[in-house]
């Protein structure tokens, strides 16, 4: 009898033993330099960290700077049209797709591709395709159409537009693969009930599909949340945040106040506000799916 429960101990330690070394990463990597951001957010630190509290300075200063509060606007308007677009675009292409129609395969390809490349790779393409001396604008002029204008990327005015396409160019296949996922799930018996009734097709994927991907509509809205808080490679690559700061994010912000300027305790002050941001996003999420109890019936 204690044979069997010293081995049903060791059967249960053997988990965590293995555990361990990622929940060491976890707490050091990861939580430890949270942890070590937001204190030096409460410093005076500038070219080094020190150790001079300073309490919510460093924030009042940094909702004072205009360049941040720019870079908070921007990332709204791209965070808004970003999302909603690739939304709107993805759903429509699974819908599309869903159709049982030929090539299959390579449309889903094609259309997931652009997913595959890096955000600096996103933002070379589209930076070489807004060039007025390189890109589309000039494929279209040598065409005939000499009034022909496609050069957002330098306007100040719709860079952040220009930003917003390129990003929707690479996710929006993200989210007609989530949405394609959850159109096989649905059951076929619904497709025939509607037909039967003579319920139109739009009204059918408005009213019966679209509440029935729930599930991925949440999953899609949350991960492009995220790259909309964090987006930097593709502002970098595409307009340097430029012209000007008209492209300004806050990933911008945080990398050049880190780096160029010299100034750790603002640069870590803006970087623990998108830090809130990120675990505003994620704590309904993580709260719906893992800890919300489930109602009679199995509905959660």
């Amino acid at each position: 009898m204690a044979s069997r429960i010293a081995s049903r101990r060791k059967v249960q330690v053997a988990p965590l033993l293995a555990l361990l070394p990622a929940l060491l990463v976890v707490l050091f990597a990861y939580l430890g330099t949270m942890g070590w951001t937001v204190w030096i957010s409460l410093t005076s630190s500038r070219l080094l960290p020190v150790n001079n509290f300073v309490g919510l300075d460093q924030y009042a200063r940094l909702f004072k700077d205009a360049r941040w509060l720019l870079s908070l606007q921007n990332l709204v308007t791209f965070g808004l049209l970003f999302i909603g677009l690739c939304l709107v675009i993805g759903f429509l292409l699974a819908v599309a797709i869903d159709q049982r129609v030929r090539a299959e395969d390579g449309l889903r390809t094609i259309f997931l591709y652009p997913y595959s490349m890096s955000f600096i790779v996103t933002g070379l393409v589209w930076q070489w395709m807004m060039n007025p001396a390189l890109g589309i604008q000039k494929t279209v002029r040598d065409l005939g159409w000499t009034s022909f204008s496609f050069d957002w990327s330098v306007q100040r005015d719709m860079a952040i537009y220009a930003v917003v396409i390129a990003g929707v160019w690479q996710a929006c296949g993200l989210v007609m693969a989530l949405m394609l996922a959850g159109l096989r799930g649905v059951d076929g018996e619904l497709w025939k009930a509607a037909r039967v009734d003579g319920i139109p097709a739009w009204r059918f994927y408005l009213s019966i599909v679209l509440p029935l991907l729930r599930p991925m509509i949440v999953t899609a809205v949350v991960l492009l949340s995220i790259a909309v808080v964090k987006v930097y490679d593709l502002v970098v690559a595409l307009t340097n945040g430029g012209p000007g700061t008209a492209t300004s994010m806050p990933a911008t912000f945080v990398m050049d106040y880190l780096f160029s300027r010299q100034n750790i305790g603002l640069a870590t002050a803006a970087s623990s506000v998108m830090l809130v941001t990120v675990l505003c996003v994620l704590a309904p999420w993580l709260y719906a799916e893992y800890f919300r109890k489930p109602r009679a019936g199995g509905e959660r």
